[in-house]
């Protein structure tokens, strides 16, 4: 069974408390096993025990029980009386759930921002596209990269296109199931042998948002997700844990 790094997640919890030194403990057992999992660090289906990670978090049980019950809310985790907890399984039918949400909110989100938008929300747009832009090139070099500054960047980009939405409650699911599909995409990454433009398509996407076209945003987001979504389709996803 692959385990937590006990170095890394020592520096996440170290680095959490010196930002906040009020942030419950839970919380940042929260962050960090939920990162691990998104980041495909903890596999798919891997056993989350309780004890383990008492010793790698240097955690009582409480706030580590507490953590995994939220993931199992948002659906990163699973729970059963008899096998405890374990990271939540991919599958072919897990990404078609998610991608089939993702096509009717996203479009929507960023179609409402594009007509809502202001002249600050255009700039964050334009500023987060750049910001993106920059690391491109140096992911481009090695596809195989797992590249968390660009991960960031293109979550930061994806959430300012649909920023100006006119539902809170829209920008949250946005935010989530971006997430959810953050674990396909670095398994996509790791693994696919065809190359992707991923750059113009977020230019295009930045165009169209800044153009105030409402329709091609929204019809060209639909297309980037469904590409996404046929990459990994294309690969084999890896089996169930045990």
């Amino acid at each position: 069974m692959g385990i937590v790094d006990k170095k890394n997640l020592k520096v996440a919890v170290s680095d959490a408390e010196t930002a906040d030194r009020s942030v419950p403990l839970s919380e940042i057992a929260f962050r960090t096993i939920r990162q691990k999992i998104l980041r495909g660090e903890i596999a798919p289906g891997e056993k989350l025990r309780i004890e383990v990670l008492q010793r790698e978090h240097s955690l009582s049980s409480s706030p580590l029980r507490e953590a995994l019950n939220r993931l199992v809310a948002e659906g990163l985790v699973t729970s059963d009386d008899h096998r405890g907890f374990r990271a939540a399984n991919m599958s072919a039918s897990d990404l078609n759930d998610i991608t089939s949400y993702r096509l009717v909110i996203e479009p929507a989100a960023v179609a409402q921002s594009v007509v809502n938008g202001t002249d600050e929300w255009e700039g964050h747009v334009v500023a987060a596209f750049h910001r993106l832009e920059r690391v491109d090139a140096k992911v481009a070099q090695n596809q195989n990269e797992m590249n968390d500054e660009w991960t960031q960047r293109h979550k930061d980009f994806h959430m300012a296109l649909v920023s100006a939405a006119s539902s809170s409650r829209i920008v949250a699911a946005c935010s989530s199931l971006f997430d959810h599909a953050e674990r396909y995409r670095r398994f996509s990454l790791m693994n696919r042998t065809k190359p992707r433009n991923t750059a113009a398509e977020h230019r295009q996407l930045m165009e169209a948002a800044v153009g105030r076209q409402a329709e091609l945003a929204a019809a060209l987001l639909k297309e980037h997700i469904q590409l996404t979504a046929q990459n990994v389709l294309e690969i084999q996803l890896p089996k169930a844990g045990r």
